[in-house]
């Protein structure tokens, strides 16, 4: 990636990755998202690391941001489409800020099969779980947002199927959890540690069945 580049971050959580592509790759980049916490601790995050002037971080919806037409050259999805039920206005909210020659990447967790209404009440307690510890998520599939991509003008050049590769997450994320469980256990208490616990062996368990997978797309606007 060229340097100096535009990027919107949506859905940049506290400015991890925006911060890391303004400084590997020179890039500007302003992160959007809905909590207003994320957007201090991303602000803080980015002075820190001598940023300011290469970032920027704002409170807006990613289903409708607000920003001009064709502002940037880059649109990153990161982990947060999965929390946005209009999935539609998302893709198109990229799209429409995209400049010319522009590119819209997503990554995230991915839904692979689909799931009868028998199929979701028998799995209540563990979805149940997964909402508790990440959130009211829904999953599409790559082919979905492809079909989504398509259908605003974009043109899907790279689609990847990561599921494997992001399989030893949930084993690093259990490791991490069972070594700080202290110190986790004093922010969030007993209940919270035990759920996120939990939670790893959920995903771990609709990864290796094919329910569940993550994903990456890529595609450009002409």
């Amino acid at each position: 990636m060229e340097q100096g580049v535009s990027i919107l971050d949506v859905g940049c959580g506290t400015g991890a990755p925006a911060c890391r592509l303004a400084q590997e790759f020179g890039a500007h980049v302003t992160g959007i998202t809905t909590s207003e916490e994320g957007i201090r601790a991303a602000q803080e995050r980015a002075k820190a690391a001598g940023l300011v002037a290469q970032t920027s971080f704002e409170l807006r919806d990613g289903t409708d941001n607000g920003l001009p037409d064709a502002s940037f050259d880059r649109v990153w999805i990161l982990e947060s489409s999965h929390l946005m039920r209009r999935r539609e206005r998302l893709i198109g909210e990229a799209a429409r800020v995209l400049k010319p020659g522009g590119r819209v990447v997503l990554c995230d967790i991915t839904r692979q099969r689909p799931l009868d209404l028998a199929e979701v009440r028998r799995l209540r307690e563990p979805l149940a779980l997964l909402r508790e510890v990440f959130g009211d998520a829904r999953m599409e599939g790559l082919g979905d947002y492809r079909a989504l991509m398509e259908g605003e003008g974009l043109t899907v050049d790279h689609e990847v199927d990561l599921t494997a590769a992001t399989r030893p997450t949930f084993d690093a994320w259990r490791a991490n959890a069972d070594r700080y469980r202290t110190e986790v256990v004093e922010l969030i208490g007993e209940r919270a540690w035990t759920a996120f616990r939990d939670s790893c062996d959920v995903l771990a368990g609709f990864w290796d069945d094919g329910t569940l997978g993550y994903g990456l797309i890529a595609a450009s606007r002409p």
